[in-house]
């Protein structure tokens, strides 16, 4: 009987580049328990912060000058932040290699310079 090939271990969250940011909202949400509508309402957070930052920045780029709320608001920049923080709690919570996505994703995009769709 022949020995079953090793499987590579899968990479830990902990262990990618973003470790620091996992760990830190390992603290945060110590509390909290991941479910299927805990990635929903996270889902739905993306989306919130998505929008948050689109008015933030066009408040602040002049296509929206008379919306006061918008220009009292955070920035763009500070949105960005909280769009980031959704994002690996997202992650953390599906359990998704951000480093891998991102390295895949980048390559996508080096693929379609080269190579540009029809």
């Amino acid at each position: 009987m022949q020995p079953l090939p090793k499987r590579k271990p899968k990479q830990q969250l902990h262990s990618t580049p973003f470790r620091e940011y996992f760990n830190e909202l390992s603290e945060i949400d110590k509390s909290l328990r991941y479910s299927h509508e805990y990635g929903s309402i996270l889902i739905l957070q993306l989306v919130e912060e998505v929008c948050e930052m689109a008015r933030a920045y066009l408040a602040e780029h002049g296509h929206k000058k008379l919306n006061i709320a918008a220009q009292k608001d955070e920035t763009y920049t500070e949105e960005l932040g909280d769009l980031l923080v959704t994002i690996l709690r997202f992650a953390r919570a599906k359990n998704i290699n951000l480093h891998e996505r991102l390295m895949y994703s980048l390559d996508k995009v080096k693929k379609r310079k080269v190579s540009p769709k029809k």
